[in-house]
C-alpha cells in the first residue's frame, strides 16, 4: 500500500512503519460469535497492561507479534463483500499506539470495528468514537475498586472508570462483561459491580462469564472451590450468564 499523494516525508516514512510493524500474534479468520449480528475476523495483540490470573491467552500476553498490519490489510482485502466486521482484542489492543491509524484503514476497506478492551486508555476510546472509528466495545469490568489491583496487578481502576462514564454518557453501543473466577470474586463482589453500573446509569445487559478451567493461565490458576450462586445474584439489571 502506497502513501496517499501529497503525504510529508515524515508522513511517508510513518506510513511504511506502520505498515510494517508487527503488533498481531495471530488472526481468526470467521467467527459468527464474538461481534453481534456481524460475521467477523479477530485480530489478537500481543501484550497486555495486565496480569489478571485466570486468562489463558498466556502466549499473547507475553509474546511477541508475528503479523505486520500489511499482512492484516492484506488478508481484509480478500474478505471485502464476505465479512462485515473486524474485532481487534489480545492481549489488550488498546496499547498499540497505531490503533486508530488501523481502525481508518479498517473502515475504509468497509469494515465495521469491535474492540474489546480493559477501559485503562480512556483518551484513545474517546478518540476512536468520537471519530467513528469503533461500532461496538466489550468492556471488561475486571474487579470491584478494592480488588482491581490484586487481581488485574494495575492500578488504573480511575482510567477504567472514565472510559466506563464516557461509554454510558455517550450512549455508545457497549458491553459490560467480568470474568468471575469465585476464588477470586465472590457474589458479594458481583453485586457491588452491578450497583456501581445501575448508578453510573448502565442500561444493558451485564454479561457474566463463569471462568473455564485451563492448565496454562498467566496466574496458574486451580479450578473454582466454590461455584458462584447465581440465585443471589441482584437482578438490577439484565443479566446473560455465560457458561454457567
Amino acid at each position: 500500500m502506497s502513501a496517499r499523494q501529497g503525504s510529508t516525508k515524515r508522513g511517508n516514512s510513518l506510513s511504511r512503519d506502520f505498515l510494517t510493524d508487527r503488533p498481531l500474534y495471530d488472526i481468526t479468520r470467521f467467527t459468527t460469535l464474538d461481534f453481534p449480528e456481524n460475521l467477523a475476523s479477530i485480530f489478537w495483540f500481543s501484550g497486555c497492561n495486565m496480569r489478571c490470573p485466570y486468562c489463558y491467552n498466556t502466549p499473547i500476553v507475553f509474546g511477541k507479534g508475528t503479523i505486520s498490519i500489511q499482512e492484516a490489510v492484506d488478508f481484509l482485502k480478500t474478505r471485502q463483500n464476505r465479512l462485515t466486521g473486524v474485532v481487534l482484542s489480545g492481549g489488550e489492543c488498546t496499547i498499540y499506539p497505531h490503533l486508530k491509524m488501523l481502525c481508518k484503514e479498517i473502515k475504509e476497506l468497509g469494515f465495521r470495528v469491535k474492540i474489546d478492551t480493559n477501559g485503562t486508555n480512556p483518551k484513545l476510546i474517546k478518540e476512536l468514537v468520537k471519530s467513528d472509528l469503533v461500532d461496538y466495545i466489550a468492556l471488561d469490568y475486571k474487579a470491584t475498586k478494592e480488588k482491581f489491583e490484586k487481581i488485574t496487578k494495575n492500578r488504573n481502576f480511575s482510567d477504567f472508570q472514565q472510559t466506563l462514564d464516557f461509554l454510558i454518557e455517550e450512549d455508545f453501543p457497549f458491553e459490560a462483561r467480568t470474568t468471575v473466577h469465585s476464588n477470586l470474586l465472590t457474589t458479594e463482589d458481583i453485586n457491588k459491580i452491578i450497583d456501581d453500573l445501575k448508578t453510573r446509569g448502565y442500561k444493558r445487559t451485564y454479561y457474566l462469564q463463569n471462568y473455564l478451567h485451563v492448565e496454562d493461565t498467566v496466574g496458574s490458576m486451580q479450578e473454582q472451590t466454590n461455584l458462584l450462586d447465581i440465585s443471589k445474584i441482584d437482578d438490577k439489571l439484565e443479566i446473560d450468564f455465560r457458561e454457567f
